[in-house]
């Protein structure tokens, strides 16, 4: 297996080691640069760039990558972090603004910040779920 391919598939596959307390969506655009790049370039970038924060940050945050571009014009990918606090969330969005993918290979259209099953965990009941 290629290096960039088991870097991805560890990246894919890491289970948070924390109890998240707030979740992050950040709707992205990949842009024409991005796109202009061949596909072993872009992995090969998110090996240099991203990688390493992922690493740095990997006791207090964790991303999954959904691609939505089938199903969306205004957003292409949906990066969703979990972090155990909103301050090492905020560290990791700090380091990500200091790299090319946060508005040059992407633009950040929006960020959701959610709690997962707040309002059962405020009124001291079990989350509903399916």
């Amino acid at each position: 297996m290629p290096v960039d391919q088991r870097r991805k598939d560890e990246m894919m596959s890491q289970q948070t080691p924390f109890e998240p307390t707030l979740t992050v969506f950040m709707l992205v655009k990949t842009t024409a640069e991005w796109l202009g790049f061949t596909v072993d370039r872009r992995f090969k970038l998110l090996d240099e760039h991203v990688a390493p924060i992922l690493r740095k940050h990997a006791e207090s945050v964790s991303l999954r990558f959904f691609d939505v571009e089938f199903y969306s014009a205004r957003v292409t990918d949906i990066w969703m972090w979990d972090a155990k606090d909103h301050h090492a969330y905020q560290l990791l969005v700090e380091n990500l603004r200091e790299t090319p993918f946060w508005d040059r290979y992407f633009e950040v259209v929006e960020i959701l910040t959610g709690v997962e099953n707040a309002y059962a965990k405020n009124n001291d009941r079990a989350p509903i779920s399916a």
